[in-house]
């Protein structure tokens, strides 16, 4: 198995140390779309697609015309609050023909959620199967409410993926945290993590003797799961609980994972979607 750490959207939101690094609030802090891109057994897999190449197109100016009001507000948020970079050599696709692939090689997207920021290189590899829980699906394709309807872009699936879904509470377990193993990619695995959305969960890779936990969304820094000292900076707690989808199930979930460093720190690696430090620590 070889596992590439990749950076598939570069966002910029302001804050500095109220949160993330240590520069002045005014300016921008520096926060990633932190994915995977694993070569096992004759598959390529990719594990959360960041933003792709749909996304860089629909924010061109005749693209928000025709796209309507509810465009725009996209648009706005990813260029005024995120300030994502939107860069075309970021995205997946271009990453994995740099490494000498096509987007045809990619059998596989592992999706921790559905979020704007993880499944908009989906359409860029339309032959992959993409794997998912059952409850972020149905979250994601049949929004109840407005954070869903907002934080879940349409067009970015409406290529009509292959979905494989699974329900984590079936029956497996890993590290006893409730799971599903994935069809066809064995040694991966689902992880239950609610909370940030309905049916959002971590992405669990064995690599040889150990296993490598992509916690997607569960958490936004690496010191929040810091099992002595855990801590956190005032926007990314507050970003964080005014996305949340069920904040007690969010605070489990975090809480469980802190647990998990404490007891199996040295069977496993944890990562998360946007901490710079994490992607840094792989580069």
């Amino acid at each position: 198995m070889r596992i590439h750490h990749l950076n598939c959207g570069t966002l910029r939101p302001l804050g500095g140390k109220l949160l993330a690094g240590d520069r002045f609030p005014a300016l921008p802090s520096r926060l990633v779309c932190h994915c995977l891109l694993i070569e096992t057994d004759g598959r390529l897999v990719l594990v959360d697609s960041g933003f792709g190449t749909t996304d860089i197109e629909r924010t061109r100016l005749r693209s928000l015309v025709a796209g309507g009001p509810g465009q725009f507000v996209r648009t706005a948020y990813a260029d005024v609050v995120l300030r994502a970079a939107l860069d075309l050599e970021e995205t997946a696709l271009r990453q994995v023909e740099a490494l000498g692939h096509t987007p045809a090689d990619v059998t596989d997207v592992v999706v921790t959620h559905l979020d704007l920021d993880h499944a908009g290189g989906l359409a860029d590899f339309p032959h992959a199967r993409v794997h998912l829980s059952a409850t972020e699906r149905a979250a994601a394709t049949a929004p109840r409410t407005q954070i869903e309807r907002f934080r879940y872009w349409g067009y970015q699936w409406e290529h009509g993926p292959d979905w494989k879904t699974y329900s984590p509470d079936a029956g497996d377990a890993w590290f006893g945290f409730e799971a599903s193993e994935l069809d066809g990619l064995p040694g991966f695995a689902l992880v239950a993590l609610p909370g940030h959305t309905r049916g959002h969960c971590g992405v669990a890779v064995q690599n040889g003797g150990g296993w490598l936990l992509h916690a997607g969304d569960a958490y936004f820094l690496y010191q929040e799961v810091d099992p002595v000292n855990p801590r956190s900076t005032p926007a990314a707690a507050g970003f964080q609980k005014r996305f949340e989808m069920d904040g007690s199930a969010r605070r489990e979930s975090r809480q469980r994972l802190r647990d998990l460093k404490r007891d199996h720190g040295d069977e496993l690696e944890m990562l998360c979607t946007h901490d710079p430090a994490d992607l840094d620590r792989y580069g």
